[in-house]
């Protein structure tokens, strides 16, 4: 599989929080840190997700803000 999107950041997923229409998916980062990505549970399904399988938080975006303290 192929994607326009650049930010494709590998690792695993750690925690899925399942509600009645969409989940919460955290995925703990190859590269340090985790990010966490709520999705249809329809999705999660089809993507057969589940705690400790790899997946991709693809980041596909015309904007990102960069903040300092």
């Amino acid at each position: 599989m192929k994607l326009s999107a650049r930010n494709q950041l590998p690792g695993k997923v750690t925690k899925i929080d399942t509600g009645v229409v969409t989940a919460e998916v955290t995925i703990a980062l190859d590269g340090g840190g985790e990010i966490t990505s709520v999705i249809t549970k329809k999705a999660v399904e089809n993507l057969g997700l589940a705690v400790g399988k790899k997946a991709y938080a693809v980041v596909k975006s015309t904007e990102v803000m960069v903040a300092i303290d």
